[in-house]
């Protein structure tokens, strides 16, 4: 949903959620009976395409879901029912389909069970810490995705958000990216889909990646080979990455993490644990006065930072300032600094680099340019690295373990071929939970090894020069 109008879209939302619960008319396609749905709650909505809702049907509880695409409704409800229909034919474990339909203004709409206590894998799996848990889940979902190969069925959308677990079993999502073979899905296909399995493991965890391997070779009854383990894991790199790429296009929209904004005046995204209730609106109209009330980290001419608590949240805003009519129109093209820096965090977190939480960017505009930005994070204490490990209270051990982590950071920045742009001690920081990287303001993502070659130079001998002023 975009938002023309900030104010109004949420005195829409708020209507909407004032409907809850509601009656709902679908006219059945196979019987041309009216049926009565009562909904209880919207569980999805993607824009312009479909809504999800959790209802109930005779007393029974069901998944609706409506088709809103004004071209491709129809088709979306059609692959949908066919998807399913094929699942239960091979006597997969999904949701059965109930009917479909049109509702009373012309829509599309589909009914199928509901799987009671119920969890998708991917809200299990984050909701576990225990590193033998979180790879029993996966276990769990490679053998199930094993089932699905050996029976030709091939998940275009492979994540564990598709997959439920419940009554012991393993329940497949999403029929609709989903292509049906004639076949057994070959070794090719199957490793990639493997990959991006294993693409939930940390970069280091090779023996999650093996167990992974060793598992689905089995149920497939495949004899495991070498080359198959190498190929394995040059595609968790490059599905990671795509991956990574989707997941920054989710994070500029309106999804079910972020809410997106706009109006004449400004643009901003907001991430959904940070506002409440008419909090976005609040923020961007008194941001600057929060700022200055707030702990004054950084006052000059490019940028002002401060620290300041929100609806409870201890978080650094930063501004970016502005600084004349060209460099608004420079960074207009080039995108704001504020918006670049959200991109960047997301983009470490999602490569399990630790850096402080993004909460939310904010363009100012005037005439359609980017007049200042502000980028807002939580709030991380720590120790500066220099101070750290200039301080005699600290033990050997613990030197030589956050030594051993800055090294496997400057790894895996390598490794996705990332660059910092300003990588001295002082944005490092050493916390309860480990190091921590700020400032993403220079960070760069490189196409071109021979580029990345010479900005990695600079980084190393930007820290190699900081440690030596410092220690």
């Amino acid at each position: 949903m975009k938002h023309r109008n900030f104010a109004k879209a949420l005195t829409i939302k708020s209507k909407r959620m004032a409907k809850f619960p509601f009656q709902l008319l679908i006219k059945s396609a196979s019987s041309g009976n009216e049926e009565s749905l009562l909904c209880k709650a919207l569980l999805r909505s993607v824009p312009g395409s479909r809504e999800v809702y959790d209802a109930l049907w005779n007393n029974k509880k069901v998944i609706l879901k409506l088709f809103s695409h004004r071209i491709s409704a129809r088709r979306h409800l059609k692959r949908d029912w066919e998807g399913l229909s094929n699942l239960i034919k091979l006597e997969l474990n999904s949701p059965k389909p109930l009917f479909c339909g049109k509702t009373e203004d012309g829509r599309w709409a589909m009914v199928v069970e509901k799987i009671v206590h119920s969890s998708t894998a991917l809200n299990v799996f984050q909701q576990t810490k225990e590193p033998t848990e979180k790879l029993d889940i996966l276990i769990t979902v490679c053998r199930e995705l094993a089932k699905l190969h050996s029976k030709g069925v091939l998940q275009k959308d492979l994540h564990l958000g598709n997959f439920l677990l419940g009554f012991d079993k393993v329940f497949v999502l999403d029929p609709g990216q989903m292509r049906f073979l004639q076949r057994e899905v070959d070794k090719k296909a199957g490793l990639s889909q493997l990959a991006m399995l294993a693409g939930y493991s940390t970069d280091s965890d090779i023996h999650l990646v093996e167990k992974l391997y060793g598992e689905y070779f089995s149920a497939r009854n495949w004899h495991a080979e070498k080359p198959d383990m190498k190929l394995i894991q040059r595609q968790i790199t490059a599905h990671r990455k795509r991956g990574i790429k989707r997941g920054l296009k989710k994070c500029l929209r309106t999804s079910k993490r972020t809410l997106r904004i706009k109006s004449e005046n400004y643009l901003a995204v907001f991430d959904k644990g940070f506002y409440q209730g008419d909090g976005p609106l609040d923020f961007i109209e008194k941001v600057d006065a929060l700022m200055d009330k707030g702990e004054i980290l950084k006052k000059g001419g490019t940028s002002y930072v401060s620290r300041l608590m929100w609806n409870g949240k201890d978080v650094v805003v930063k501004r970016y300032n502005h600084k004349g009519l060209m460099h608004s129109l420079r960074h207009t093209i080039k995108k704001s600094r504020a918006r670049l820096g959200w991109l960047h965090a997301h983009r470490l977190r999602m490569l399990q680099i630790p850096t402080p939480k993004p909460l939310a960017y904010i363009e100012q505009r005037k005439q359609k340019l980017v007049w200042q930005s502000y980028l807002v994070t939580e709030y991380v204490e720590g120790q500066k690295l220099y101070d750290f490990l200039r301080d005699s209270k600290t033990n050997k051990e613990n030197h030589i373990k956050v030594i051993s982590q800055v090294t496997k950071l400057l790894d895996k920045l390598g490794k996705y071929k990332t660059t910092h742009g300003d990588l001295k001690h002082s944005n490092i920081l050493v916390t309860d939970n480990g190091i921590v990287l700020t400032d993403l303001d220079g960070m760069k993502v490189h196409k071109w090894n021979w580029f990345l070659k010479i900005n990695r130079s600079k980084d190393l001998a930007r820290f190699a020069k900081s440690l030596e002023c410092r220690c």
